[in-house]
């Protein structure tokens, strides 16, 4: 299993940061190194968006152009987890916020929320004004 923490209720301006940690047993026996990790988020009604990748071979990282600047994502190997540091958040980042993670997701396809086998929880941000 996924499980995704750390969201809250916060004002504009402020910070959060987004823990997924997956269980030993999430991935059939898959090292958790060599998966490709994303978070996505979705407003009730909307359709899952994507947020920021990272992948697994040379750790690169992809954001959405509406957090790129204000959102970090990184991992930890050793502790299984995945994380998103949200900075300056708005009211737009207002959404239920999605871990996801794939073993042969290709570069051209990480945006898309339908190429991911494994998935977290969610946990709700909102931003007030």
């Amino acid at each position: 299993q996924l499980q995704a923490s750390g969201g809250g209720l916060v004002q504009a301006g402020a910070s959060l940061r987004l823990s997924c940690a997956a269980s030993g047993r999430s991935f059939s026996g898959r090292s958790f190194s060599s998966a490709t990790l994303a978070w996505f988020r979705q407003v009730q009604g909307q359709e899952r968006e994507f947020v920021a990748v990272l992948r697994s071979r040379g750790g690169s990282t992809i954001y959405a152009d509406a957090v790129k600047g204000r959102f970090t994502i990184s991992r930890d190997n050793a502790k299984n987890t995945v994380f998103l540091q949200m900075d300056n958040l708005k009211p737009e980042d207002t959404a239920r916020y999605y871990c996801a993670a794939d073993f042969s997701i290709i570069l051209s396809s990480v945006r898309r929320p339908d190429q991911y086998g494994y998935w977290g929880q969610g946990t709700q941000v909102t931003v007030s004004s």
